[in-house]
Order: C-alpha cells, then structure tokens, then sequence
C-alpha cells in the first residue's frame, strides 16, 4: 500500500504566507464587554420595587477595598476608583492568577 501526501491549492484571494497575521492579531478586533463591579447583594423582588430617589442599597464590600475588574463576566483584575477630570476610572493593582481566571471559565 503506498502512502502519498495531500496536496491542497491555495484559497482563492488567501494571503502569501509572509503577509499571514500573526494568531493575537487575527482577535484584535474583537470587542469585550468590561465592567466594574464595587459590590452585590440579593433583594427580594418586593425590596427592588421600594426602591426610590435617595435609596441605600448596601453591597457587601466595605468601602475603600479593592473593585473587581470583569470582562465577559470574568474576573481578571482588582484595583481602586480613581476620578480624573470629573471621570471615574481603574487603577489596577492586582491582575488575578491565570489558574484563577481558567477556573472562572466553567469549562466542562
């Protein structure tokens, strides 16, 4: 029994292989959602609907730790709220473990 190699034709309108882009350019585009999480809490339905101008919602952090730096909902940083020029932001002061952030994934 002889064994030969497969030999495909290039796809029509494929790049040469010295302009190929490198695997991290090929998602560069891609959007994210990343979100800020100061803290949570559960209330019942009936609590949500009190709910008003000038209601407290306590979270369960403590003012002054770190906030949670998601993206797609998945943990990847802590760090601090700043304000510059009237705006909020993130200082980041801990990027969390990749073992961590592999196991927030729930792959299965």
């Amino acid at each position: 029994m002889s064994v030969q190699t497969v030999q495909f034709s290039p796809l029509p309108g494929a790049p040469d292989d010295g302009n190929l882009p490198s695997s991290l350019d090929l998602v560069m585009d891609i959007p994210l959602r990343v979100a800020v999480e100061l803290g949570s809490t559960k209330l019942k339905i009936k609590d949500v609907l009190e709910l008003g101008r000038g209601s407290v919602v306590e979270l369960s952090r403590l003012a002054g730790e770190p906030v949670d730096l998601l993206v797609n909902g998945k943990l990847m940083a802590k760090g601090e709220v700043v304000v510059i020029n009237e705006n909020f932001g993130l200082r980041i002061t801990e990027i969390v473990g990749r073992a961590e952030r592999m196991n927030g994934l729930n792959l299965r």
